[in-house]
């Protein structure tokens, strides 16, 4: 008994020990740089803020924020690779709702999100413009529909990967309305934007913040996007419900989350960082000028979120049939 009560005491110790230093080593975090890794290709959304967060990061809290991309298998690469990572704070992931999506959209995955990651933050979140090639003959959303039904399978749509918002969009746009049209992957939103422009693919969805200029230059059309009201900075191009899908909705979001295990006291840090950001003023006011809209919540309020968003998407895959490539 007398050994059983020593080893209880010291087991006691030590737990109190540790959670004693876990504070101080929050305190003195970061002490070196921190790698922000986006599971998507450089140049889209994903890409962009994730180096604008990493720059205001690295200004608030003092050291450097290193943007790291690993695209690949519709986000899982890169995602997976901070899954294993060490659960230190040293190690983030970019994502977006793609990562919701693929839960169930993909079946066997190295990882699963909410077991293998916490929610740090979100950042924003934009609709989608649905933009059509100038070679093609559809003048509006309803034109688009008709053609695709006088010629099933014959139109594609490109998105910058299985899983991605982009391609969920196209997904739920074929269920909605009724339409046969075939899908074309890309390893990312660049590739698939290049090639629309160039071309080689009828139309896409594509976040507002990176098309707009496109369709105000008129080097491609917009026929809709997707929120739920219009776009203030598209006011003129109407909204899939408007346009002839009733009840049509989506848009892409941003987050970044860490590895399970990563200590509450940095996951705090780090929300606390990333709050103040998405809601000064002028950032504000520069991304509206974009048509992103900042999200804040706490760590628990985004956790709760990325569980709902699960569920949402895991419907939305089941009433597509969207099938991964």
């Amino acid at each position: 008994m007398r050994f059983t009560g020593q080893f209880a005491y010291l087991g006691i110790a030590a737990a109190v020990l540790l959670a004693g230093q876990q504070p101080a080593h929050a305190q003195d975090y970061p002490s070196r740089a921190v790698k922000i890794v986006v599971p998507f290709a450089a140049g889209g959304p994903a890409d962009n803020y994730a180096r604008f967060m990493g720059q205001q990061l690295q200004a608030s809290l003092g050291q450097n924020f290193i943007v790291e991309n690993k695209p690949g298998a519709g986000s899982i690469i890169g995602t997976d690779f901070v899954a294993k990572a060490t659960p230190d704070g040293y190690t983030l992931l970019m994502m977006s709702n793609a990562q919701t999506v693929n839960e169930s959209l993909v079946a066997k995955k190295p990882y699963t999100l909410l077991k293998d990651f916490v929610g740090i933050a979100p950042i924003n979140y934009s609709d989608l413009l649905l933009v059509v090639h100038p070679s093609v003959a559809a003048k509006n959303l309803s034109e688009l529909i008709a053609l695709a039904k006088a010629q099933p399978g014959k139109l594609n749509y490109a998105s910058s990967g299985t899983g991605t918002p982009y391609h969920m969009a196209g997904e739920l746009f074929k269920a909605m309305a009724g339409i046969d049209i075939t899908h074309v992957p890309y390893k990312g939103s660049s590739g698939a934007r290049t090639d629309l422009l160039g071309g080689q693919v009828d139309f896409m969805f594509d976040a507002v913040t990176t098309m707009t200029d496109y369709a105000r230059a008129g080097t491609v059309r917009g026929l809709a996007t997707t929120g739920a009201i219009r776009s203030d900075i598209l006011p003129n191009v109407p909204t899939m419900s408007e346009a002839g899908v009733a009840g049509y909705e989506t848009t892409i979001w941003l987050g970044l989350m860490a590895p399970k295990g990563t200590p509450v006291a940095i996951i705090n840090q780090l929300n606390s960082a990333v709050t103040a950001i998405v809601t000064r003023p002028e950032i504000k006011k520069q991304w509206a000028e974009k048509g992103a809209m900042p999200l804040s919540m706490s760590p628990l309020e985004f956790q709760i979120y990325l569980e709902r968003d699960v569920i949402k998407w895991a419907k939305i895959v089941k009433l597509s049939g969207a099938k991964s490539d």
